[in-house]
């Protein structure tokens, strides 16, 4: 991928017997400007989180995804590497800045906010009794964090990178497959934002600070405000009037890990395909257990990346054939001209 990891320099067999100057000033001569890319985007990155924590937001993990395509461009010594990464990128990054907007004003809709569906249905799921409180009183201790409420924090917080992360794996080695995850992600995640503006709901947590659920426990933010680590929020929505408490239904914590094992399961193989129905579970049970989503969010979620893969996929899938067609008959035009 970068010059790093192709093989030094040829050197003379007198130089690598004798070691010394001659080897030395080999891997001196070795190296270019261009190599100080990826040991300053770590020192910045460094600097980022010693002065303002660790990022979970989607547009700051974005801008960081971006330096970190731009660094391994660079690094890679090719002209105009760097200038494909925001070619594709930066569009992409306005487009969330806008629904990190956008997210936010759904909060300030005139629909009223609804809590009793979710709850009624997530009462008569658990028997009488949500799955929230019943989890929380089996396993949660206040104050004293087991192993499995940090294995829950982490889980929570693959949210805000793992799609990302996953479209830049993409973007370096399988191009068109990254422009059709991203379209579905984009699909995903507005169709969410559709929902949030039309249907206000609250999560459980503010369910219970309003009376209508038992006392439950924001675990996430609980764990990590014991932890003592910084966090650094979204530019829109750290402390402002862009946050959105009350965008729950569908939960795209729960549509986005769906959308990442339905697109890559015709072709994984059998682990694979175990780590890929894991992580969904693994985020469904966080949602339920840290008290942030009622259970019927979840699977919204899930119906919500279901029905935009079936249907984008297929729709895709006829223009891209439509196209190889298009392609073949102009191959053809020649032949029958000449």
């Amino acid at each position: 991928m970068t010059d790093l990891l192709r093989p030094a320099h040829s050197a003379t067999r007198n130089d690598l017997r004798q070691g010394g100057p001659s080897r030395t000033g080999a891997v001196w001569h070795g190296l270019r400007p261009r190599h100080l890319a990826w040991p300053l985007f770590a020192l910045a990155f460094a600097w980022y989180l010693w002065t303002y924590g660790l990022p979970y937001a989607n547009d700051v993990v974005f801008c960081w995804l971006i330096a970190a395509l731009v660094a391994a461009s660079v690094h890679s010594g090719g002209r105009t590497g760097w200038l494909l990464v925001l070619r594709d990128w930066v569009p992409v990054m306005a487009v969330v800045w806008a629904y990190s907007l956008l997210r936010g004003y759904g909060a300030h809709t005139p629909w009223p906010v609804r809590y009793e569906p979710q709850l009624s249905i997530d009462t008569f799921l658990g028997g009488g009794e949500t799955w929230t409180v019943r989890l929380q009183h089996w396993l949660y201790t206040p104050g004293s964090p087991h192993w499995y409420d940090y294995a829950a924090v982490m889980v929570y917080m693959s949210h805000f990178f793992t799609v990302f992360l996953v479209l830049a794996v993409l973007w370096k080695r399988q191009y068109p497959r990254f422009r059709r995850l991203l379209a579905l992600y984009l699909a995903v995640t507005f169709a969410g934002f559709a929902t949030y503006v039309l249907y206000p709901a609250d999560p459980p947590w503010l369910t219970a600070q309003e009376g209508h659920l038992p006392a439950v426990t924001r675990i996430v933010s609980d764990v990590l405000n014991q932890s003592g680590l910084p966090r650094a929020g979204s530019v829109f929505e750290n402390g402002s009037q862009f946050a959105n408490d009350v965008a729950a239904m569908p939960s795209l914590h729960a549509a986005y890990p769906m959308l990442i094992a339905l697109f890559f399961w015709a072709g994984a193989g059998r682990w694979t395909r175990v780590v890929l129905v894991a992580y969904p579970l693994a985020m469904a049970f966080t949602l339920v257990y840290g008290a942030e989503h009622f259970i019927v969010d979840i699977l919204a979620g899930w119906a919500y990346a279901v029905v935009i893969w079936y249907v984008l996929t297929r729709v895709l899938d006829r223009r891209a054939l439509r196209r190889a067609a298009r392609d073949r008959e102009r191959q053809r035009v020649p032949e029958r001209v000449g």
